[in-house]
Parts: C-alpha cells; sequence; structure tokens
C-alpha cells in the first residue's frame, strides 16, 4: 500500500467530516503537525474535537483553528498559552475536559491497544473524578478513565520511511506515539523520508503498522518561551 502524499491536503482527502474527533501530537510548540492543522484550517471542517495535550498559541498549533471557530471541544492537559482559548472557554464557547498529562497519554495509548478503560490513581479526591467509576484495589481507591479511540491522528516526526516506521527527535517524541496509536487513520508529517532498510530497527519508535499515510514538508522552529540572562560585564 502506498503511504507518501504529496501534500498535507492530498492527505487529508477523503478522510475530513464535520464532527469528528482528532487525536494530535505535539507539546507545547514542539513536535506540532502543523502543516496537517493548516490544512484541516483551509478545509474549513468545523465542530471538531480534539485530543491534544494542548492547543498551540494563538497564531501556531490548534491556536490557528481556534481562531476560525472550527474546534467544539479540546481534552486537554495545559492550556495557558493560549489567549483565545481561555477567552472562548470562559465565555462558554469552547467545551474542555481537563486530563492530567500522564492520564492523557494512557488514554491514548490505551486506545492504540484496544484497551476500553483503566484504572488510576490520579485524581482522585479531585474535581477530575467527578462522574466516573471508583473501585478499590488493596485499600486504595482509583478511578475509571476511557481509552481514546479517535477518527484521525496526525502527528509529526523527523524520519520516517516508505512503510511508516517513524524516528522521533528527541522530546518531539512527547505525545506524537500515543496519538498516532489511537486513530483510525493516521497520518504523519515528517522531515526526511529516507529508503525503506536505512533505519536502525532498534531506533525505531513507531513501527509503519500504525501509520496509513505520510507527507514530508518544511517545517517551522519556533521557540514557546525564550530565557535569557543578561550578559555579565568584564
Amino acid at each position: 500500500m502506498k503511504k507518501i502524499y504529496p501534500d498535507a491536503a492530498t492527505a487529508l482527502d477523503g478522510l475530513l467530516f464535520d464532527g469528528m474527533f482528532i487525536a494530535a501530537g505535539g507539546f507545547g510548540l514542539c513536535g506540532i503537525p502543523e502543516l496537517l492543522l493548516q490544512a484541516i484550517k483551509e478545509a474549513g471542517t468545523k465542530d471538531l474535537t480534539f485530543a491534544s495535550n494542548n492547543a498551540g498559541v494563538d497564531d501556531f498549533g490548534i491556536g490557528i483553528l481556534l481562531q476560525t471557530r472550527q474546534v467544539k471541544k479540546m481534552i486537554s492537559s495545559y492550556v495557558g498559552e493560549n489567549a483565545e482559548f481561555m477567552r472562548q472557554y470562559l465565555s462558554g464557547e469552547l467545551e474542555l475536559e481537563f486530563n492530567p498529562q500522564g492520564t492523557l497519554a494512557e488514554r491514548m495509548r490505551a486506545g492504540g491497544c484496544g484497551i476500553p478503560g483503566f484504572y488510576t490513581k490520579t485524581g482522585v479526591g479531585t474535581v477530575i473524578a467527578e462522574g466516573k467509576e471508583h473501585k478499590d484495589f488493596n485499600g486504595e481507591t482509583y478511578i475509571m478513565e476511557h481509552g481514546i479511540f479517535a477518527d484521525l491522528a496526525i502527528v509529526k516526526a523527523w524520519k520516517a520511511d516508505d512503510t511508516g516506521n517513524l524516528i522521533f527527535r528527541k522530546t518531539a517524541r512527547n505525545f506524537n506515539p500515543p496519538a498516532a496509536m489511537c486513530g483510525k487513520v493516521c497520518i504523519a508529517e515528517v522531515e526526511e523520508i529516507v529508503p525503506r532498510g536505512s533505519l536502525d530497527p532498534d531506533a525505531i519508535h513507531l513501527p509503519g503498522i500504525y501509520v496509513h499515510r505520510i507527507i514530508q514538508g518544511d517545517h517551522e522552529k519556533r521557540i514557546e518561551q525564550r530565557t535569557t540572562r543578561k550578559k555579565e560585564s568584564a
């Protein structure tokens, strides 16, 4: 099966529909599938639910879809860098389901493994646990969390071969592997596509069985928070 597509719009062709559920990789501005997000914006698909660690910033990442009111609900861990996100949430325009980061990652991984639910101690006794099933194991209380099963997964990787084996660069690995696993269809945008057999099998972070379509493109290298110190005087 041919997995390489010429661009993001072509790779998304036939997959997008209003009201769909998308899992997106990335953490802050690191490892964001920016080309695919831009193509979704241009397609005009609306009423989207996103499972993503965060919503980017106002003009980058999922933030560009918030600007155009294409997102109905976010399932996220951190939203503090996006002013438009906060405005929409506080005004009741956007639904938000908060998840601890580890829980969100495990919900994605569970979905990718076909696991419908699991128990965790994280969130017990907080608002996170409200309305969720509680169960005691060995005298400790746990809450039930559901696996995430998305219509589409979009991720960003460093290298791929034509079968979809992926390598992520440093911290861009973050949420990308579990996000890729939990989508019915997964599209990966990558910086480089290499010949089959050239990737060290022990270095592959995500096997190609999870990846259905691949695009290659140029990516913007943004820094979310630039922190410097004053140059010391001689």
